[in-house]
């Protein structure tokens, strides 16, 4: 209110053009002529009278709006919140769809604002908006439940595996024994058979089996978490630490999963991880079909009119699970995996590859490139060998009557003697 007095009295007094006031005051010339007439219309002059402090000035020069005695027909704004969902679809796109129905109805900025107003009510985690079939969060409940072993009488603790939809809220949960890699890869799988589909993004708390090194645009992934991503062709964007809005759809899924399911396990005994799996289940097609409180319908309607139509499908094989290892090629061109040594082609002794680990299949990489694919041998201190990676020294036998077995074409076969490992050796070494 101060510059408003020093603009009336540079006026008035002084007899300062509106520009010089305006450089004076440090105000645009527009504000000028608006102060001035603000001050006409009220028959403002200057000196100011004694009982005009800066409160009643700014009465004068500024009164309340009349209250508009419109009524504008007010738009269903659950449905509103719920139509941003749908990919592509935008609060202008709704906006003018609410006025061919209601032309009396909001101009769009009034529009967008009391959509505002009303979204402030909902939840952080209801209130952000995500497109249908895009994101997928990921979390571990942070209670666990017990379940105690028939024979010995040992108590150990289930883990709750939860994941919720972003578009829908359509949740699934899994009890498993651990959050290790087994278990929290298993967990994905159960989840992806559970949707029957992919979302095109994966939204995992930065769990060490998920992400090894945290990062907004460029994180490290686990390796199997990274060949599991590649599987079902999904990007990874794990949350940030201390960046709430990041996880707050999981965080707000874990706390309902803890308070209408897990709660309600407190007077329960459970005696194996089945019995435990076979009550969540029961309980999670109860909360997924109960009906939300301030938007339209449940999880379960939800996910049948938005996330399920737009998720991808499954790919025709099922996830294998697979651990990764970096190792170094032997001099002899076999690489040492559980001290059974699995063959590559010759020229590569020496460098550093990845080894991809199955039950039943060993298959080493270079630079993302595949050397060599075996079956998966117990045998310890035995060697897998095909015979196109071999030198043509040790094909045949040497003149000197040491030789090495041969093996057919493209097979594999084992070489366990001292003299055919030193063979190698002294033949790669030359």
């Amino acid at each position: 209110m101060r510059k408003i007095t020093e603009v009336l009295r540079l006026h008035f007094e002084h007899g300062r053009s509106k520009r010089e006031i305006a450089r004076i005051i440090g105000v645009s010339p527009s504000t000028v002529t608006d102060y001035l007439q603000r001050a006409k219309l009220a028959g403002l002059g200057f000196p100011l009278l004694a009982d005009v402090d800066e409160q009643a000035l700014n009465r004068e020069l500024f009164p309340p709006s009349a209250p508009s005695t419109v009524q504008r027909p007010q738009p269903n704004w659950p449905q509103i919140h719920e139509g941003l969902r749908h990919k592509g679809v935008t609060l202008e796109l709704l906006w003018h769809e609410y006025k061919e129905g209601q032309p009396a109805g909001f101009q769009y900025s009034a529009f967008c604002e009391h959509y505002r107003r009303w979204r402030q009510h909902l939840t952080l985690s209801t209130r952000q908006t995500h497109t249908s079939g895009e994101r997928l969060f990921i979390d571990y409940a942070g209670k666990t439940v017990s379940v105690t072993d028939l024979h010995t009488g040992e108590i150990r603790q289930a883990q709750i595996f939860v994941t919720v939809l972003g578009a829908s809220n359509y949740t699934f949960i899994k009890a498993t024994w651990s959050q290790q890699l087994p278990d929290w890869i298993g967990s994905h799988v159960r989840a992806m058979t559970f949707y029957g589909g992919v979302t095109a993004l994966w939204v995992p708390d930065n769990l060490k089996s998920a992400v090894t090194k945290a990062s907004r645009y460029e994180p490290d992934l686990n390796p199997t978490y990274q060949d599991l991503t590649t599987h079902y062709d999904v990007a990874v964007l794990p949350a940030r630490a201390k960046k709430p809005k990041d996880k707050s759809k999981v965080e707000n899924g874990v706390l309902v999963v803890t308070c209408w399911v897990l709660a309600r396990l407190r007077h329960q005994e459970f005696f194996s991880l089945n019995d435990l799996n076979r009550v969540l289940r029961t309980l999670l097609t109860e909360l997924n079909e109960r009906p939300f409180k301030k938007l339209p319908g449940c999880r379960a309607s939800a996910y049948a009119e938005m996330d399920q139509p737009a998720r991808r499908p499954l790919p025709d094989q099922p996830y294998e699970y697979a651990e990764w290892k970096l190792a170094r090629v032997g001099i002899d061109y076999h690489v040492d995996v559980d001290r059974h040594y699995y063959s590559v082609p010759l020229q590569h002794a020496r460098l550093q590859v990845d080894v991809r680990m199955t039950t039943t299949t060993i298959e080493i990489f270079l630079q993302g490139q595949r050397l060599a694919s075996h079956l998966r041998s117990d045998f310890k201190g035995h060697h897998t060998t095909i015979d196109a990676h071999m030198p043509p020294a040790h094909r045949h036998p040497n003149r000197g009557g040491s030789s090495l077995p041969t093996v057919a074409p493209g097979s594999t076969g084992g070489i366990s003697n001292a003299n055919a490992t030193a063979s190698a050796r002294l033949s790669v070494k030359m």
